[in-house]
């Protein structure tokens, strides 16, 4: 199991995240892990499907196992003390690619369906992450340009 400190986006936030190509995909993980875990308290019905799927999600794009109580401690991660979640992925944004953002908010998606209900507090947590990333309306719809 790995430990999470969302050390990138500590970093990022206190403006000493630079540039590094090195970063991004850390960054990726980290914002992953941390919408996930964050979407799965959003109705304040944390059901252990989400937090399995919040598990199983991770790790097929990582390959990173967490913990149920690592998953929850992300949810309240202290990172927003000093800024909201929105401000934070705005400024993730930029250094994600447009896959990754795409591949954030499919997972989304399916975790917030995962439990066969979806709630306003949920679709609404939705829009502001697709938002705060930036994302185009074919990066929400996971839509993507294939070789001919």
């Amino acid at each position: 199991m790995a430990l999470i400190s969302f050390s990138s986006l500590k970093n990022m936030v206190a403006g000493r995240g630079g540039n590094n190509s090195g970063n991004t995909e850390t960054l990726f993980e980290e914002v992953l892990l941390l919408v996930l875990a964050r979407a799965s308290r959003v109705d304040s019905n944390v059901d252990s499907i989400e937090i399995q799927h919040v598990q199983e999600a991770v790790k097929e794009i990582t390959g990173t196992e967490h913990s149920e109580a690592e998953i929850l401690t992300a949810a309240s991660s202290e990172l927003f003390e000093t800024q909201s979640l929105e401000r934070t992925l705005a400024k993730a944004s930029g250094k994600l690619s447009s896959e990754n953002r795409a591949e954030i908010l499919d997972c989304l998606a399916k975790l917030l369906k995962a439990d066969e209900s979806v709630r306003y507090p949920e679709l609404e947590f939705f829009d502001h992450v697709a938002a705060a990333l930036r994302a185009s309306p074919s990066e929400i719809a996971g839509l993507k340009v294939t070789q001919e």
